[in-house]
């Protein structure tokens, strides 16, 4: 392992924009393309905002712990909670599932989680809570030094 972090936050909306700031600083020393960073934010987004809204149903009582691992060009982050959990991890994956219609959520956290990813990983226990756990290997823009 090259580096990791964890940071823990009340599960409160305005702390996704922390999340999504922390994970940006933690990859920067692998210089992604804009592209990638957008795209790794938005996964951080959505887990994150996955385990305020779905997993503590914005109550600001609970905590969400983000862990971020760096190992050469690959970053591993999970984002874990112990809400609600989620009672078919299966269903709550197919695209357009949501169980928060009247908010008017998409139901495609999981799957644009997915389609971000190189791996993610979903562990859940009805009650107890959730760890989405997502991999992603990065490509540096810098140029060879010749």
């Amino acid at each position: 392992m090259d580096n990791e972090m964890t940071l823990t936050f009340v599960a409160i909306s305005e702390n996704e924009a922390l999340a999504r700031i922390a994970v940006t600083a933690f990859i920067a020393q692998l210089d992604p393309t804009i592209d990638e960073l957008s795209e790794f934010k938005t996964v951080v987004s959505e887990a994150v905002s996955n385990a305020i809204i779905h997993g503590y149903e914005e109550d600001g009582q609970g905590l969400v712990t983000l862990h971020a691992k760096r190992e050469d060009d690959v970053i591993t982050v999970s984002v874990m909670d112990k809400g609600m959990g989620i009672e078919d991890v299966s269903r709550a994956m197919e695209p357009l599932f949501t169980t928060k219609s009247e908010m008017e959520r998409s139901g495609m956290g999981f799957t644009i989680m997915d389609s971000f990813s190189d791996q993610l990983t979903v562990i859940s226990k009805w009650q107890e809570g959730t760890t989405v756990t997502f991999t992603k290997k990065f490509y540096s823009v810098r140029m060879p030094v010749m």
